[in-house]
């Protein structure tokens, strides 16, 4: 569900649960996914709002696919990430639409590990380093 604000801890954002073991990891504390690739697949018909697919953090106009690992996102609000590792699809997927597997490769989202705790709020500006 959308908020305004969050706190951000190296465990990941308050509130957020990990459904899975293997990401419940300091180095995928928080999954970044794009708007513009959320509307993308919605535009293709597959019945997603922001959160569906397991990110947790939903950015604009920073096209996150397209970053190297390593590239550290600071936030104007004072939160800082490193990108981590590019998240691929899973199984888990099948159950919104067993074609989503295969069409959302290469706009998954990216995984980040918490630099510098902090409250997020949306609208934020983000500085990539």
């Amino acid at each position: 569900m959308p908020r305004d604000f969050v706190w951000v801890t190296a465990a990941g954002l308050e509130g957020d649960g990990h459904n899975h073991a293997k990401h419940n990891n300091p180095l995928q504390a928080v999954c970044l996914q794009d708007r513009e690739y959320i509307e993308d697949l919605q535009g293709e018909g597959f019945p997603l709002s922001f959160g569906t697919i397991g990110e947790n953090l939903t950015v604009s106009c920073l096209y996150v696919q397209n970053l190297p690992v390593g590239t550290i996102l600071k936030f104007s609000g004072g939160v800082v990430l490193e990108l981590t590792k590019e998240r691929r699809p899973c199984y888990v997927l099948d159950s919104i639409d067993p074609r989503l597997k295969e069409v959302i490769v290469g706009r998954c989202g990216f995984y980040a590990k918490v630099i510098r705790e902090g409250i997020l709020k949306i609208g934020e500006r983000i500085y990539i380093n």
